[in-house]
């Protein structure tokens, strides 16, 4: 293909694919296993380890803790999260908020609109 060629000739990209939804419990609780064995094997070499160095067993503590609290939180969040977006497609007169912390066009900053 010759680079001086216009982009227009270009044939079109295809479009992207649907992002994958992944299965939250399952990534939590692999999680949260790899950090359950890393625990075993710090306790079991334990007297090997140097005393500057035993913080990692605290580490793997609170990765399992985590995990246990976070496939307790998730499912809430996604119900809740499904709870709002059904709120937002019945109620259609409700100003949709982006979630966006820019100024628009129309604003400028340290000046108010109000009177």
């Amino acid at each position: 293909m010759d680079a001086t060629k216009p982009t227009s000739e270009q044939a079109p990209r295809p479009a992207p694919p649907p992002p994958l939804e992944a299965n939250d419990q399952v990534v939590i609780w692999v999680g949260t296993a790899g950090w359950t064995v890393a625990l075993v094997v710090l306790l079991v070499i334990r007297g090997s380890l140097p005393a500057d160095q035993r913080w990692w067993i605290w580490t793997c503590v609170c990765g399992i803790a985590f995990g246990i609290f976070a496939s307790w939180y998730v499912p809430r969040l996604k119900r809740g999260r499904a709870r709002a977006a059904g709120k937002r497609g019945t109620d259609q007169s409700a100003p949709r908020d982006s979630g966006s912390n820019t100024v628009s066009p129309t604003e400028i900053p340290g000046s108010s609109t109000r009177s």
